[in-house]
């Protein structure tokens, strides 16, 4: 797991990790219809959003979200029952819990994930509720259901819908037996890219700043959501270019430039959704202090292999081994590899992001399809071209020519507002780069 830290005047406000496993929120029969619904946003968090715990209960909620009394909570968790726990972190516990008729008369059977808030624990009455405040107003497939809270007291309670296959961290890293493919990797990042879009298009925009495989949790069928808003910022307004905040994160996901100069801007998490899509490709942590010096921090190290020939294919997750194209994997790391340009300028937006990424699924799948079947139409790695190198990039295929033209010009005004580096294009990778043979 990441190490958080937090660089501010105020000491009680430091991030802790999220509990092991990132079980902190759970699907619910009662909210199967907004997973089928249109997107919605709200206007505006200026007017409807309560700024402190004193507020909330003057002005106690949204229309969307209940409000639990602490033996109500008690009672959904049969008491706070060891074996209910479902992980714990500076923040507290999380319980897995039952909201029934038992609990509240005609309340409909709904599996929720408890968050209790450690009152002496890193996080505070502001964290807890950032996360009241925007899930109770955000509502997206690809964002975590806020069911209701609790305040009573010097009690602090978030109720999620239950995610049954816990976080990405948790099947990503395990050391046995990962059930992670190519395709479901590639499924995961699109939800979680749809999430964040979702956020940097509302009316102002909100910036997660706290993007990492612990808060991406997963349902019973592997459909990605984000969790854990206590972190989340409203972004720049008008003619700012970025918001001026203490710094707060993980290790290993928190943007270069935003680490430096406190400035926040949605490319910062950008940046985040980079660092996680290297960890999928590889399968290895952001930070990992058990590999050798050069190692330890994922991107300095992977970065520069990213569009290299055969050094990405060596790096790439062993355990997806023929589940997908070359020219595919070239594609997804040439995305990871925009996403963690050390300009912030350089990084695409997420629509951008989104867009490509289905084109990838839709690739993968089929690609998966014909790997099954045993179809021959598939080359699982391709050898590397021997350009000469002042040559140009290989000629692309007709097919090739008329996707990415057909691309091209949907996406042209978005290119130049992202003002992509010119040294590698976001939909059309250059080819690997042959490597010198090894001497004797």
């Amino acid at each position: 797991m990441g190490t958080c830290f937090s660089i501010e005047e105020e000491p009680d406000r430091s991030l802790s990790n999220p509990p092991d496993g990132g079980h902190k929120t759970s699907a619910s029969s009662r909210n199967q219809e907004m997973a089928n619904s249109p997107i919605t946003k709200t206007p505006s968090f200026i007017a409807l959003t309560a700024k402190d715990v004193k507020d909330l209960r003057q002005n106690p909620g949204y229309s969307n979200v209940d409000i639990f009394s602490y033996q109500e909570m008690r009672l959904a968790t049969k008491q706070f029952r060891p074996d209910y726990i479902l992980g714990d972190g500076g923040f507290g516990v999380v319980y897995k819990g039952v909201i029934d008729e038992n609990v509240r008369p005609a309340y409909k059977s709904t599996a929720v994930a408890v968050k209790e808030l450690n009152p002496d624990g890193f996080q505070g009455d502001r964290e807890w509720l950032a996360e009241v405040n925007y899930l109770g107003q955000l509502s997206h497939p690809n964002l975590v259901k806020l069911i209701g809270y609790c305040c009573e007291d010097e009690h602090r309670l978030l109720v999620y819908e239950y995610m049954a296959s816990g976080s990405l961290e948790k099947h990503l890293f395990r050391r046995v037996g990962c059930s992670l493919t190519w395709s479901k990797r590639m499924k995961i990042a699109l939800d979680a890219a749809k999430g964040l879009a979702f956020l940097h298009d509302a009316e102002r925009p909100i910036i997660y700043r706290d993007f990492k495989t612990s808060n991406i949790l997963l349902d019973e069928d592997f459909n990605a959501k984000l969790s854990d808003f206590g972190l989340a910022k409203e972004g720049p307004m008008g003619d700012k270019t970025h918001v001026s905040t203490r710094v707060m994160g993980t290790y290993g996901y928190a943007a270069p430039e935003y680490v430096m100069t406190g400035h926040l801007t949605a490319r910062s998490d950008v940046y985040g959704f980079g660092v996680v899509l290297l960890e999928m490709l590889l399968g290895r942590r952001a930070m990992d202090k058990s590999r050798p010096s050069r190692e330890h921090n994922l991107v300095e190290w992977a970065r520069p292999l990213l569009i290299r020939n055969k050094k990405l294919m060596r790096i790439l997750d062993p355990r997806m081994e023929g589940q997908y194209s070359a020219r595919t994997a070239m594609k997804v790391a040439n995305l990871a590899y925009q996403c963690l340009s050390p300009n912030p300028k350089g990084r695409p937006v997420m629509n951008q992001v989104v867009e490509l990424l289905e084109t990838f699924q839709t690739k993968a799948r089929d690609e998966e399809t014909m790997i099954n079947s045993g179809g021959s139409g598939i080359t699982l790695y391709e050898a590397p071209s021997k350009s000469s190198p002042h040559s140009g990039n290989p000629a692309r295929s007709e097919s090739h020519r008329e996707t990415s033209a057909a691309q091209g010009s949907k996406l042209e005004n978005e290119r130049s507002k992202s003002e992509l580096p010119k040294e590698v294009d976001l939909y059309d990778p250059p080819s690997f780069e042959a490597e010198e043979p090894t001497k004797g």
